[in-house]
């Protein structure tokens, strides 16, 4: 069990609040708090990413290689290469590709159907499943620390946030806009 991350104050400034201040008085319509939630959420994002690059590199793994194993853990480590052409948006040849760098590696092998001996699946090797498991924690621990921030109830409800303002985009609506993510002050929304 670790220790709780000290919870942090609306008080507590960070890189953003400077942001928002600096952009206030050249676009005095900008909303603090869009501009404030969108540079963060970019941020977060950001950093993020920059962990799991780390992680994958630790680990000798190329961004390809963990999202076909990660595809594959995902089907309980075995899956027909049609489906993994599906999960992972690629033309079965790419995955033919990728199948064959992972099996060249050890981290998965080809195998018999189960259902259909005329079919070929993927399946995880052990050595697969263990370099994709080692740098999914790496990610997971600083998703925990970060998130350690708040406490379940905060956690929840920013899920459920997120969760709404998703909504809104995968419904779609007008290109562009919004805020600016991080360095680039945006339009103001609609008051």
């Amino acid at each position: 069990m670790t220790a709780e991350p000290p919870r942090t104050t609306r008080t507590e400034r960070d890189w953003t609040d400077g942001h928002v201040e600096r952009w206030l008085p050249v676009l005095p319509d900008l909303d603090p708090d869009i501009e404030g939630a969108v540079t963060r959420m970019k941020l977060v994002t950001r950093h993020l990413h920059r962990v799991r690059e780390q992680s994958l590199a630790d680990f000798d793994l190329q961004g390809h290689e963990f999202h076909t194993l990660h595809a594959l853990a995902g089907r309980g480590g075995r899956a027909a290469p049609s489906e993994l052409a599906a999960d992972l948006d690629l033309a079965p040849a790419s995955v033919t590709g990728r199948v064959d760098g992972l099996e060249r590696r050890g981290y998965v092998r080809r195998t018999h159907s189960t259902t259909d001996r005329r079919r070929i699946d993927v399946e995880l090797t052990d050595e697969g499943h263990a370099a994709w498991l080692g740098a999914m924690d790496v990610l997971g621990h600083e998703e925990y620390r970060l998130l350690g921030a708040l406490d379940a109830g905060e956690r929840r409800l920013l899920s459920d946030l997120l969760r709404r303002v998703m909504a809104v985009a995968e419904a779609g609506g007008e290109a562009g806009g919004g805020g600016t993510g991080g360095g680039e002050a945006g339009r103001t929304g609609a008051k």
